[in-house]
């Protein structure tokens, strides 16, 4: 074999492993686009769903499904590798504070248009840093600064503190960006050594253990089958929300797909449309804005310095 056609063939390797690698990263933006599309259609239905169903028995039988749906797809395929964790207890905080977190999601659900909401627990990457930089000690360079300010004051500039636009509830978002930025902390912790599908399996069973424990106390007769069509559709959503995200991050790296996480603010605010005729002002557009452009910047910059997956806002 002559030398130029041992390096046309090189060539032609390289350029389809290229054309390969470029489809599997196509496909995985592809299936992020999806699954915040799934997180959006369950924060829509959430939403509904706090006009007639109580928020404890909603969250639930949000979890109650997706335990049951994880453990019949996965339990059969990996058997009882799927429950061996270094962590137990770290797995049971990491699924409290996903609880903690859903039941601040379906409170501020009941009083925020779906944008807005979205929106503010999109500030979360931005918490990260904050808490990176005052409880783990880390560097925070300049730019991460400037961004996190961005994000706070997009945030501001939404809830509007002073004005009578949510009162009280102005603490339920806040809340669960705290809850949430602890979360992902967890999360990136546990993802050094543990099966991101065995984390899955019990976040699941973790929050539908402690959410019944409250049940009894918040069961209620639906007045209509369409209640529980509507739980089930919360469910079937979050469930297949989580498991085509780990398929995209499977196919392409989490800097890649971070930024295109945000494009939840656009399915909530055509949800919000859509579903209850909500539009934000053009003072919460900006905020919007303002926190879509901080807070992807800040989310790349993470899982690029740190090499772990942001995961989206879902309640």
């Amino acid at each position: 074999m002559t030398a130029p056609t041992t390096t046309r063939g090189l060539a032609a390797a390289r350029k389809r492993t290229r054309d390969f690698e470029s489809e599997r990263i196509l496909a995985g933006i592809g299936l992020v686009m999806l699954a915040v599309a799934c997180f959006a259609t369950l924060d829509t239905a959430t939403k509904l769903s706090t006009a007639g169903v109580p928020i404890l028995m909603s969250v639930w039988f949000r979890y109650a499904f997706q335990a049951v749906a994880t453990t019949a797809v996965l339990l059969p395929r990996h058997g009882t590798a799927l429950l061996r964790t270094r962590h137990p207890k770290y797995q049971l905080l990491r699924g409290a504070l996903l609880l903690a977190s859903s039941t601040l999601a379906f409170l501020s659900l009941r009083y925020m248009p779906l944008a807005e909401f979205t929106s503010v627990v999109l500030i979360a990457p931005l918490v990260i840093t904050l808490l990176a930089a005052t409880t783990l000690k880390e560097q925070v360079s300049p730019l991460r600064w400037v961004l996190v300010a961005g994000g706070f004051v997009g945030t501001l500039v939404i809830l509007r503190p002073g004005g009578d636009a949510f009162g009280w509830a102005i603490l339920l978002p806040v809340g669960l960006v705290l809850t949430n930025a602890w979360f992902q902390v967890l999360t990136s912790t546990l993802a050094r050594t543990e099966n991101p599908l065995t984390m899955h399996f019990y976040t699941g069973w973790v929050g539908t253990l402690l959410a019944s424990l409250a049940l009894p106390f918040a069961w209620t007769a639906l007045p209509g089958w369409h209640w529980w069509a509507l739980l089930c559709l919360m469910g079937f959503m979050g469930t297949v929300g989580h498991f085509i995200l780990i398929l995209a991050y499977q196919r392409a790296p989490a800097s890649t797909l971070t930024p295109y996480l945000y494009a939840q603010i656009a399915f909530a605010m055509l949800g919000g449309w859509l579903v209850f005729a909500q539009v934000p002002d053009q003072v919460s557009l900006i905020g919007i804005a303002t926190i879509a452009a901080c807070g992807a910047a800040g989310a790349w910059l993470t899982v690029r310095e740190r090499r772990v997956p942001i995961e989206p806002a879902e309640s």
